[in-house]
């Protein structure tokens, strides 16, 4: 993402403000530039394993015309491991980032995420079976251009966004729990209503990480710990990675084309 203009330091005079000013968009850069390298790991894995999961050649997993599933698209789409790769990442960001966060070092932090963006492209290789690439490259398009505005809403409004990060992040609880119910459920309406408000939180999320990731690195750029900012930039960066990924996803569902 292109480099933003930082806004000055309120409270804070002549050279010490210019540093936090260059420091922040240090920062920032560090934060865009590690979840676009999240991203493009996600999309090789997904396409990678996609390509290993899917074959021409006839058997007993079928999943269309002349498209069958190998054994290793059986086993992780299919069989019992499924559930495996699909709460893993969850299970990691709730209970295993913290941990990382704060007993890991920034190498081990950033490690870390580069794991749970390939594991996101594994768990995610079902889209390019069900979905045309052209409609996947239109939807990310429209996600990037959405995710950029919001991000520049973010970094320079002067609102205070965190009552409604509140808010939002108690809708996406919500989010996930009716998302667990509609897996036995399979309802095509619920499963659209939870999309349209799935793509409402996570562009609300957008903007407030981003101010959050702002404020954060101000108030603490004094302190010149720099192992701590370092591991706060691919905190910020995981956080904007999953807000990006979401809306991709739920704007998938209705903007994709089906093989």
């Amino acid at each position: 993402m292109a480099e933003f203009d930082t806004i000055g330091v309120r409270g804070v005079s002549g050279s010490r403000a210019a540093q936090i000013d260059e420091g922040l968009r240090a920062h920032m850069n560090k934060v865009y530039g590690t979840m676009s390298v999240g991203m493009l790991i996600t999309a090789l894995a997904a396409w990678a394993i996609s390509g290993l999961s899917v074959t021409s050649v006839p058997n007993e997993y079928q999943i269309g015309a002349d498209r069958y599933l190998t054994e290793i698209g059986y086993m992780l789409y299919v069989s019992p491991l499924k559930w495996v790769l699909m709460f893993s990442p969850l299970a990691f960001v709730l209970f295993g980032w913290g941990a990382l966060m704060r007993r890991g070092s920034a190498a081990a932090v950033q490690l870390g995420f580069f794991a749970f963006a390939a594991v996101m492209g594994i768990s995610m290789g079902t889209i390019f079976m069900i979905y045309t690439p052209y409609s996947i490259a239109q939807t990310f398009l429209v996600t990037a251009a959405a995710f950029a505005g919001l991000s520049l809403y973010g970094y320079t409004t002067k609102r205070n966004l965190s009552g409604l990060g509140t808010f939002f992040m108690m809708g996406v609880i919500g989010l996930l729990i009716a998302m667990v119910v509609n897996l036995f459920l399979q309802s095509p309406v619920m499963m659209m209503a939870i999309s349209a408000i799935g793509v409402v939180l996570f562009a609300g999320l957008t903007a407030f990480y981003t101010q959050d990731i702002k404020n954060t690195y101000v108030a603490h750029a004094a302190h010149g710990d720099q192992e701590w900012l370092d591991k706060a930039a691919f905190d910020g960066a995981l956080s904007l990675y999953i807000s990006f990924l979401n809306m991709f996803q739920f704007l998938l569902m209705f903007m994709g084309q089906q093989e």
